[in-house]
């Protein structure tokens, strides 16, 4: 009889990433703490990464991947005097607990009422460190997503938008109409999220394919962040998740000689090594 897949809906990778947070927040040299991390994961969280493939191996991007969004998320926070972070497919990050954030930031959580219930059922006992409003809500539903957009747009001066862990999961199509959306609202300004390379999903379906069959991994533009030239949205920032994982010493075995390798590729090929998977910060451009 074959086992069931590790993955039996979306809303489990958002257990799966949290026990890879915990694992890190418990390192006595820690390069992030997520205290609520093991919490939210639960019991159901541990066994998805025991049942995957290289389940426990695999930390170290969904480490490196959250070390560095905190990094640019806390830095465009103060510098661009964002009001207001939209996370969208939120999953169990804990940022407004966990993050010395401002006050009076307001910060809205989206995702499926299930998780959203989940999620502040488990935080119910702890305080936010800023203004924070939990939205369920399925992405999927445009005149919804609109909605929502549209009264976040207007409520606030300059937003952050997140997603974390999202884009991946969506079509080409699905992609290009969530850029849209977000950039029909003046007031979103920045745009942080991670992006795959083809060569990547190829390598995430030889490895995860047959556990990922309910969430299933689709996007990856081979054109990287010029995909979203198009839709109103410029590269401001891009950082290569293998280089952040040799700077952070999170990374796997190897890695260094890799790095040592790639100076001997043309610049093409560095190019593309460079881009095999990374952390992007879009900015509004208001021509395009």
């Amino acid at each position: 009889m074959t086992a069931p897949a590790p993955i039996s809906h979306i809303s489990d990778t958002a257990r799966w990433v949290a026990v890879y947070r915990a694992m890190e927040s418990e390192r006595s040299d820690a390069i992030f703490r997520d205290p609520y991390a093991r919490r939210l994961a639960g019991p159901r969280g541990e066994a998805i990464v025991r049942a995957m493939p290289k389940g426990a191996k695999m930390a170290w991007p969904m480490i490196v991947r959250t070390a560095v969004m905190d990094e640019i998320l806390m830095r465009v926070i103060a510098a661009e005097s964002i009001d207001c972070v939209l996370n969208l497919a939120a999953g169990l990050d804990a940022r407004p607990w966990r993050l010395p954030l401002p006050p009076l930031l307001k910060w809205v959580d989206v995702d499926h009422p299930e998780m959203i219930d989940y999620k502040q059922g488990a935080m119910a006992e702890e305080k936010p460190l800023c203004r924070y409003e939990g939205v369920r809500l399925d992405l999927s539903d445009r005149p919804a997503r609109t909605a929502l957009f549209a009264r976040i747009g207007t409520a606030s001066r300059r937003v952050l938008v997140i997603t974390e862990g999202l884009l991946v999961y969506l079509t080409r199509e699905s992609v290009s109409e969530l850029a849209m959306d977000l950039h029909d609202q003046a007031s979103f300004r920045n745009w942080l999220l991670d992006l795959a390379s083809p060569a990547l999903l190829k390598y995430l379906e030889k490895t995860w394919g047959t556990s990922m069959a309910a969430a299933p991994f689709q996007f990856a533009p081979p054109e990287s962040s010029a995909f979203f030239a198009p839709f109103g949205w410029r590269e401001a920032e891009w950082r290569s998740q293998f280089h952040e994982s040799i700077r952070l010493k999170r990374t796997f075995p190897m890695a260094r000689f890799w790095n040592f390798i790639t100076r001997f590729m043309s610049q093409r090929k560095r190019e593309e090594f460079k881009r095999f998977s990374g952390i992007l910060l879009l900015e509004r451009s208001e021509t395009h």
